[in-house]
């Protein structure tokens, strides 16, 4: 039987080596050459973090902060890089959403599959 760590490390391997990590790497690197682009995803980053925070200490979130992270969110997209980046971002977060549920099948196998989940 093959070590499970092995194939967890093959698996890293394969991730970093396809075509959408690659991808997300390169629009990386590229929003760090552009000053305007890091500052503006910082800022939206630092806004949503900010947000969560409040969220998660069951702090209820104003109106206006609403308005202002929808605000900075549509202004991040009008940006091409930054756009491009969160695409990227998007597409390697579904391929590790669809190994997290092929990984966890033999613990659905025992306790079964949640509520409302597929």
């Amino acid at each position: 039987m093959s070590n499970v760590y092995d194939k967890a490390h093959e698996l890293k391997k394969a991730i970093a080596e396809s075509e959408e990590f690659s991808a997300l790497k390169s629009m990386h690197e590229e929003i760090e050459a552009d000053e305007i682009a890091k500052k503006m995803l910082e800022n939206f980053r630092n806004l949503q973090l900010e947000l969560q925070q409040k969220q998660m200490q069951g702090i209820q979130i104003t109106e206006e902060e609403a308005q202002k992270a929808q605000q900075q969110f549509e202004l991040v997209q009008q940006h091409e890089l930054i756009s491009k980046l969160m695409e990227a971002e998007q597409r390697l977060s579904v391929i590790i959403g669809d190994i997290n549920k092929i990984i966890t099948e033999p613990l659905e196998e025992i306790y079964g599959n949640p509520e409302g989940q597929q």
